[in-house]
């Protein structure tokens, strides 16, 4: 089932890419395999996928070591400021960075086992109270104060947009990011590079694509419904 798919992601992510003149290259997937046991991701790893997402820090520490070490993970949940310890030198990217307190624990934690650590800044396009993230008006502001830590790199935006029926609702959003990260890289801050968007997930990762997504995160669409019973 895995296999099939990611095939059929695969020609999703080909066609949004030539229909916005794209390279295939520029676009990564990333397999959101929260709740989903280490066998299926073994499955997705032997067709290929490499980098992974997690929600939850625990289950990501409890992953891991099942995986093999070529394993790109990213922190791709709310991340509590108590938690950073345990993950700043085990993820290669940290999404959902939404204050200057929590960057400033990733940049303590970092800076203790003396690595740099790669974050997106997580703005909340659609301005929807049940989700995280900063502003778009706050986050120009944020990015420029979280530059200036040691031993954190920012590298970009993230956004999660409303869930709906028709992926064409979420276009402005990420339209919108993409602008944002236009915006904020025209200012040449110090330490900041807007190139990652990492925006779209399984029912609207084609929109994203053809707005500029660079990272899509793809959990239902590789790995079924979910339980979370």
């Amino acid at each position: 089932m895995i296999g099939e798919n990611l095939k059929t992601v695969e020609a999703e992510i080909c066609s949004s890419c030539r229909r916005a003149s794209r390279n295939r290259d520029e676009v990564t997937l990333i397999a959101v395999s929260k709740t989903m046991p280490v066998s299926m991701l073994k499955e997705a790893y032997a067709e290929g996928v490499r980098d992974f997402g997690e929600n939850k820090v625990q289950e990501l520490m409890d992953k891991i070591p099942q995986l093999p070490a070529d394993v790109r993970w990213h922190m791709i949940g709310h991340l509590q400021r108590n938690k950073v310890k345990y993950i700043v030198d085990k993820v290669s990217l940290i999404h959902s960075v939404d204050s200057l307190r929590l960057a400033e624990e990733i940049s303590q934690e970092a800076s203790k086992k003396g690595i740099t650590a790669n974050i997106l800044i997580e703005v909340n396009v659609a301005g929807e109270e049940s989700k995280f993230g900063t502003t778009v008006e706050e986050a120009c502001s944020l990015v420029e104060s979280i530059a200036k830590l040691p031993a954190i790199s920012v590298k970009g935006l993230m956004t999660i947009a409303p869930y709906t029926e028709s992926p064409e609702d979420n276009r402005h959003y990420f339209h919108r990011l993409k602008q944002l990260s236009v915006d904020i890289q025209q200012k040449n801050i110090d330490n900041v590079n807007m190139a990652t968007l990492s925006m779209g997930m399984t029912g609207d990762f084609p929109v994203a694509i053809e707005e500029g997504a660079t990272y899509v995160r793809i959990g239902t669409g590789i790995f079924g419904e979910r339980d979370y019973q």
